[in-house]
This record gives C-alpha cells, sequence and structure tokens, in this order.
C-alpha cells in the first residue's frame, strides 16, 4: 500500500470535490468533510466502531433518519452521531443515499463546528 493511501474509505469523499463550500479536514484521524461549513460525515478504515461512515447529525434526527436507512445507527461513542460499518451489507448504498442527501442540502445531516478557543485563553493566568 503507497504511503499517499491513509484511508481507504476516503473515496466516499470524491463525491463532494464538486461543491464549492466543500473543505475536506482530518478527524480522529478519518476523513470528514465539511458542506457549507457544518461538518457533515467522516470516513475511516480503523477499528471498529471507527471502520465505516459516521453521519454527523444532532440527537433530534436520528429517528428519521434511521428509519430512512435502517443501516445507520447511533454510534457507540459519539452518540450524537450516527454510524454505518463498512461491515454492513448495506454499506455502500447507505453511503450513496447520505452523501446524496447532503449535497441536496438534506437539513438533518450537518453540525456547526464548535468555535476552537484561543491557546492564551486556555492557559491558567499567573
Amino acid at each position: 500500500m503507497p504511503a499517499s493511501i491513509r484511508n481507504s474509505l476516503s473515496w466516499i469523499l470524491d463525491a463532494f470535490e464538486r461543491d464549492p463550500t466543500y473543505v475536506p479536514k482530518r478527524m480522529f484521524s478519518m476523513d470528514a468533510a465539511y458542506i457549507d461549513a457544518r461538518l457533515c460525515i467522516t470516513a475511516g478504515d480503523r477499528k471498529e466502531p471507527w471502520n465505516g461512515m459516521l453521519v454527523c447529525t444532532s440527537q433530534d434526527h436520528h429517528a428519521s433518519l434511521i428509519e430512512a436507512m435502517p443501516a445507520l445507527q447511533v454510534h457507540p461513542v459519539i452518540g450524537k452521531w450516527l454510524y454505518v460499518s463498512q461491515a454492513h451489507p448495506e454499506f455502500e448504498s447507505v453511503v450513496a443515499r447520505v452523501v446524496s442527501i447532503v449535497l441536496a442540502r438534506d437539513p438533518r445531516i450537518g453540525v456547526e463546528p464548535k468555535p476552537k478557543g484561543s491557546r492564551k485563553a486556555a492557559l491558567p493566568k499567573d
């Protein structure tokens, strides 16, 4: 495997390349997609439960997204997000559906990133 290939699931984010608001980032040693400055999905090929796609959403939208795509489950570590393992038989079809609704700007997917505080603010005052 060439050193340049860090994540065998990075192909998931390829569909976002033509979106002018798309910003790729690394998060949790995974590849993350931001659309319209909102974190929408992360994809990674690490050990479970980090071996698949995480759908960044609020708990308010879990029921409707799981109803539409039963392969999605609440992530066991980051319970506010949904997850589908690449081992799931419906993985590729769920990825395709999630990517298409992200590109369609489905309001159920995407979270505003928390602003990072400055390093000075985090340091104790003398």
